[in-house]
């Protein structure tokens, strides 16, 4: 993970194609999550409830709720639910498609340029056949599964807003944030030699995981609910928006490089 290009690459390593168009969807995708914190300042600037909206009590899901009245046993009013939903949607699919884009190569080595990517190592077990996948494949390959359900899980979330009766709204929340806390978990670890980033990424996912577990013994049943949810949620969106932009400033400075050097090449 600390080798340079110049170095005598280990047999079986690969440096990822990082200047494909995959490549560079992949990352500008994972970034796009964003757009989240925008259409939520917009609803709750809209918001039409008794008392005016607070992100420390207030609960995420109650910006996409579509009918007004009580709810549990909160007064909800969301006339732009619609937009908040759409948000929920917009986030799922960026990170399906930066689960789905991302190649597990790319992943393994894209916060430090000209490292090369391994996907099997041999063992020395007597036979030179025997190959098994290295770690940092195993976790790359783990982190695309968790961005994806985490994902389809905001995706479920927008789809299905609290207030319709469904069970789903409450599972898709459930596999955003716990996929998303150990996404940015083993990012973190995945990072650790390549990036201080990574630190950050470890702390985003460690936070939501936090809350998660606060949320889950106390029931929600704490004085400021919505700051407790926001603790599980926000680090999920801006860890994952960080690593996109980490991703996409590699395949633009490797798209940058190929193009200098074609134009010296030409010369």
């Amino acid at each position: 993970m600390k080798g340079h290009a110049t170095a005598p690459a280990p047999a079986g390593s690969f440096l990822p194609d990082t200047r494909s168009i995959r490549a560079n969807v992949g990352g500008w995708a994972q970034l796009s999550v964003v757009q989240y914190f925008v259409a939520e300042a917009a609803v709750i600037e809209a918001w039409a409830g008794p008392e005016p909206y607070s992100r420390a009590a207030g609960f995420i899901s109650d910006l996409g709720a579509i009918s007004c009245g009580i709810y549990e046993d909160r007064a909800v009013c969301s006339p732009l639910h619609w937009l908040m939903n759409a948000s929920f949607v917009v986030q799922g699919l960026a990170l399906v498609l930066g689960a789905l884009f991302l190649t597990a190569g790319l992943l393994s080595v894209a916060a430090q340029p000209g490292v090369t990517a391994r996907r099997f190592r041999a063992v020395a077990d007597g036979s030179p056949q025997t190959r098994v996948l290295t770690v940092p494949w195993i976790l790359a390959v783990s982190i695309r599964i968790l961005t994806g359900v985490a994902g389809l899980g905001t995706i479920i979330v927008g789809l299905v807003p609290e207030d319709v009766g469904s069970p789903w709204h409450f599972a898709g929340a459930l596999m955003f944030f716990i996929a998303g806390g150990f996404a940015l978990l083993l990012l973190g670890i995945l990072w650790l030699r390549q990036t201080p980033v990574s630190w950050f990424l470890a702390a985003c996912g460690l936070t939501c995981l936090g809350a998660l577990i606060v949320g889950a013994i106390t029931g929600m049943e704490v004085p400021e609910p919505g700051l407790l949810e926001r603790l599980m949620g926000y680090p999920v969106t801006v860890g994952l928006a960080a690593a996109g932009l980490v991703i996409a400033q590699r395949t633009h400075t490797e798209r940058k490089a190929h193009s200098a050097r074609q134009g010296v090449g030409s010369r």
